[in-house]
């Protein structure tokens, strides 16, 4: 095991790990232990009593942070000509087709979000196997296959953010940033929290929210009871 720096000792010495803290309390402890040059972003993990092999217990889908994340989202629209000045009147940083396609798969992925049109998703769906694995694949479940594309590009830019359980059962999103005011980080957090606990499949048998932990860039987990949070 790596040995730990001087700061991850101060860190953990501030907060006992064994503890499972209220989500307030969790999120004062997460900005005091944070010890980055930079403006860290708060990550949530929340691990689900669900089997993301079977079908029916895939847990996925869309959240508005009221915050935001304190990130601006670089937004690749894929469409064809006839939407190019909607999207680019809407803000998106990247707009094209087949040119992008060609970049993707070359290997360019310096982005956060991509929106396509339906009409274009055979050509988008050759992308898969590069999009899927860094969580960047269109999706109509998440509203980024859509005509609407302004509105998409909207949504995006003002703090949507889309999740979905890996294989191991965990949701992690990045909910904001550690300078935020505490409440901020609550309500960010709250929000995501309660929106995965409205998408419990009906084929999830038992405890559904096995554990949440909030953690910044580099700084040690901290464990959140999940009651805590929906009350």
């Amino acid at each position: 095991m790596a040995k730990l720096t001087k700061q991850q000792n101060e860190a953990l010495a501030k907060f006992d790990k064994s503890k499972i803290y209220s989500l307030t309390e969790a999120v004062d402890i997460v900005k005091k232990i944070t010890y980055t040059k930079f403006d860290a972003s708060v990550d949530l993990n929340v691990r689900l009593g669900v089997d993301p092999r079977k079908a029916n217990q895939m847990v996925r889908g869309s959240v508005t942070l009221p915050h935001g994340t304190g990130k601006v989202a670089r937004v690749l629209v894929l469409c064809t000509p006839d939407k190019e000045q909607e999207a680019l009147d809407a803000g998106a940083d990247f707009v094209g087709l087949d040119d992008y396609i060609q970049k993707i798969k070359d290997g360019w992925t310096d982005i956060d979000v991509v929106i396509t049109t339906p009409n274009v998703m055979p050509k988008v769906g050759a992308l898969g196997r590069i999009l899927g694995p860094r969580g960047l694949m269109p999706n109509p479940k998440t509203g980024t296959v859509t005509m609407d594309v302004a509105k998409a590009i909207q949504e995006v830019k003002a703090g949507k953010i889309d999740f979905k359980v890996d294989k191991y059962g965990i949701i992690h999103a990045g909910v904001a940033k550690v300078s935020f005011e505490s409440d901020k980080i609550v309500e960010n957090a709250r929000e995501l929290i309660n929106t995965i606990n409205k998408l419990k499949p009906t084929a999830a048998k038992g405890a559904y929210v096995m554990s949440i932990f909030i953690s910044s860039t580099m700084s040690p987990g901290v464990q959140i009871e999940p009651k805590s949070v929906t009350h």
